[in-house]
């Protein structure tokens, strides 16, 4: 069983940026569909951005275009979020997920996906 272990989480001040990491123990067809979603308090998860490590497509929540940007490295099995201008409301629990979907169906947030971490606190002050 493939384990996601996110890090990089954190304080910092609105305006401020954070470097979220997610280093999977494998590399295959369960985790070509890489996510980070999040949780604050009282809301329900939602899906921040994805990526397709074969095709390098991407997707993103409309709240962070322009401001978030996911990446990986295949070599090291790792996925990014790079988080810049970071605001109060980005303040949640960012987990890491994996899935086997195909590109088309990485695009989309849903259905959940089939593997994920034990999440990293993001706090932003204003």
């Amino acid at each position: 069983q493939i384990q996601l272990v996110e890090s990089g989480g954190g304080s910092v001040q609105a305006g401020g940026s954070l470097r979220l990491s997610c280093a999977a123990s494998g590399y295959g067809r369960s985790t070509r569909c890489m996510g980070w979603f999040r949780q604050a308090p009282g809301k329900e998860r939602e899906g921040v951005a994805t990526i397709y490590t074969g095709r390098v497509t991407t997707k993103y929540a409309d709240s962070v275009k322009g401001r978030f940007t996911i990446s990986q490295d295949s070599a090291k099995s790792t996925v990014y979020l790079q988080m810049n201008s970071l605001k109060p409301e980005d303040t949640a629990m960012y987990y890491c997920a994996a899935d086997n979907r195909d590109w088309v169906q990485c695009l989309q947030f849903s259905p959940p996906f089939a593997l994920w971490g034990q999440g990293t606190q993001v706090t932003v002050s204003s």
